[in-house]
């Protein structure tokens, strides 16, 4: 029986764990749950996964929640994967994991606090909170400081790997989340970290052709998200006159 997937592509964790599967050839069915219409709140997902929230995984009788812990059962699931991505090495998976949890309590959180609060909140009715993006941005410019000055000091890859580990492609999965503000502001947050800026790339070539592919979907409501600030920017300049 495959492995079933439950993401939606528009999660930055859901796109980590599909391009990990991916890339290291993982048979598996995925399975979309649409959060921006709430269908992680159904019974049916409630029983696969009681926090409601992507990605989860059912392999046979056995099921998962919480990205990082799936990343590292997939890898020790799966005779297939490389071993770069989980080193056996007890000292380099320590490190992944150190990298691991300082990422939710870190650039996870200003990276949804800045977000959300600008973008996805305000496009789907919810009322703007310029404190909470504020808030949000300071952590994230903390985090990505982190990343250039000490987690990318080593090497092209994080804890000074030459080759990527789970921890970098759930990293960069969730910087992506970026390209749904404008062009200008993305460029100004992240422009500064040349590191980072590298790292991002050198993930983006080591997991292609998937990486983009996976990410169409954020790439698409980048557009429209864009388009739709852009408007309601005229329309406010418009009323301003009036």
């Amino acid at each position: 029986m495959a492995l079933k997937v439950y993401v939606d592509r528009m999660s930055q964790p859901s796109r980590a764990v599909l391009i990990f599967c991916k890339i290291n050839g993982i048979d598996f069915e995925e399975i979309r749950v649409d959060i921006l219409t709430n269908k992680q709140f159904s019974p049916e997902y409630k029983a696969i996964n009681p926090m409601r929230q992507v990605p989860a995984i059912v392999d046979g009788r056995f099921k998962l929640f919480e990205s990082h812990a799936i990343l590292i059962y997939l890898c020790c699931a799966f005779p297939g994967v490389a071993s770069h991505w989980y080193p056996g090495d007890l000292f380099k998976r320590s490190k992944i994991h150190s990298v691991l949890d300082w990422h939710h309590s870190n650039l996870r959180r200003g990276t949804v606090g800045l977000v959300f609060n600008t973008i996805i909140g305000p496009l789907n009715g919810l009322p703007s909170n310029a404190q909470a993006a504020k808030e949000g941005e300071k952590l994230l410019v903390r985090s990505l400081a982190k990343l250039e000055d000490f987690w990318l000091k080593d090497g092209r890859f994080l804890t000074g790997s030459l080759q990527p580990s789970i921890a970098d492609i759930s990293l960069v999965c969730e910087i992506m989340q970026l390209e749904l503000l404008s062009e200008k502001d993305r460029d100004r947050i992240l422009s500064p970290y040349k590191k980072v800026v590298q790292w991002i790339e050198d993930t983006k070539k080591a997991t292609a052709p998937h990486f983009d592919e996976v990410h169409g979907i954020l790439f698409k409501a980048q557009k429209k998200f864009r388009e739709r600030v852009a408007t309601e920017s005229v329309k406010n300049e418009v009323k301003s006159k009036m």
